[in-house]
């Protein structure tokens, strides 16, 4: 979104706490320009015409609630929440504290509006059901979406280039002669000679455990953009592999193989699966946001089987374009459902016409390789499908 359009979009204002102190408050991160956004619409709040035809008068945060589903009760467009934050930037050292039980009150004058924790410069309104709190309020407070949905595919999803899986070291055999499907099974491992599996003292134990990896095309182009390994499960390295010294009878020995513990498997494994190191566990705020710049992206692939057809809301799909193209964690797309070619049978001449586009509703990147991210699918009319055009929200 540029220009105009940019500036329109910054015209709302936002998130909403004031009761607790920002010391109790998670880290989560708020950039420069979310902050400016806030400072640019905090003294005259958004135009009405901003507003969602149903936004209430008020509403009293519920457990369970998420930034997106606030924003969307009050606006017009979820993703817009920045501009939901700086109707009440006097009372929020940082946006993302909004707890159960506050109330937040929408003010309407000389054709603006903005968003308060408390009616006519009151006291901002908590309301706490009367029982024994053990958890902090730090701990209530809410995220942008709900983490359960997608928290499994932050690190599930691995795309890699054709040698990085062929070089990774592989399972070559169960304690016995079962598949490994069970937390606790052993089995054991061989990495290339250049490069063997050792344990060492100052590094982690921990890999995933994933098969080999399937070309992703571009459904444009068909070139391709990289190859996604299918996620299995995780397993702790027990003991390394150790060298055998060379003799007579054997001059050149292969290392004994490292031995693996399955900690967990969401399907079978099989000789020829590879590990990756465990990534570092980090937690991710995902901050929606519009594109800076006209973006247009295709759907590769509804993840998690080659005989989905069709990604409803909540499910993930891939698209052509990654970090590379400005893909970030955060950004808001809208989708758009393909026209179909039809034969105009209205015409004596039957001449093949193409219907428009569609908007079909909005996806999330939450996970970006070089050329290749990963959306959540939002909001949704019909389902979306390989090839599917990605644009700038409206």
């Amino acid at each position: 979104m540029k220009g105009n359009a940019t500036t329109c979009a910054w015209a709302i204002g936002a998130l909403l706490c004031g009761v607790v102190s920002t010391a109790h408050a998670q880290n989560y991160p708020i950039t420069a320009g979310q902050r400016a956004t806030a400072q640019q619409v905090a003294q005259q709040g958004v135009p009405l015409s901003a507003l969602s035809a149903t936004a209430p008068d008020s509403y009293t945060v519920q457990r369970g609630d998420t930034l997106w589903h606030i924003s969307g009760l009050f606006l017009r467009q979820p993703w817009r929440w920045p501009e939901l934050w700086g109707m009440n930037l006097q009372a929020i050292a940082n946006p993302h504290l909004i707890y159960p039980g506050q109330v937040l009150y929408l003010e309407k004058s000389g054709g603006f509006a903005r968003l308060r924790t408390a009616r006519h410069g009151g006291t901002p309104t908590v309301k706490l059901s009367p029982q024994v709190r053990s958890e902090s309020l730090s701990d209530q407070a809410l995220p942008t979406l709900q983490m359960h949905i997608i928290e499994a595919f932050l690190s599930e999803p691995l795309v890699v280039d054709s040698d990085t899986l062929a070089n990774a070291p592989r399972i070559i055999a169960g304690d016995d002669d079962r598949m490994l499907r069970a937390p606790g099974d052993r089995a054991y491992v061989r990495a290339p000679a250049a490069a063997p599996l050792l344990r060492q003292a100052d590094a982690s134990r921990d890999y995933r455990v994933f098969r080999q990896a399937v070309a992703l095309h571009d459904p444009i182009t068909r070139e391709v953009l990289g190859y996604e390994a299918q996620y299995l499960g995780q397993a702790t390295l027990e003991r390394g592999e150790t060298p055998v010294a060379p003799s007579a009878d054997n001059p050149n020995p292969i290392n004994l193989p490292a031995t693996i513990t399955i900690t967990k498997t969401k399907e079978e494994l099989q000789p020829g699966d590879r590990l990756v190191p465990e990534p570092p566990r980090q937690y991710v705020n995902f901050v929606p946001h519009a594109p800076q710049t006209d973006v247009t992206a295709h759907v590769v692939s509804i993840y998690g089987s080659t005989a989905v057809r069709y990604g409803t809301q909540h499910q993930i799909v891939s698209i052509n374009r990654g970090s590379k193209d400005g893909m970030a964690p955060g950004m808001v797309l809208s989708l758009m459902t393909q026209g179909r070619t039809i034969k105009d049978k209205t015409d004596p001449q039957r001449p093949t016409v193409k219907l428009p586009d569609e908007e079909n509703g909005l996806a999330m990147v939450f996970r970006s390789f070089d050329r290749v991210s990963y959306v959540l699918i939002m909001d949704i009319q019909q389902g979306v499908q390989v090839g599917d055009r990605l644009s700038n929200p409206r």
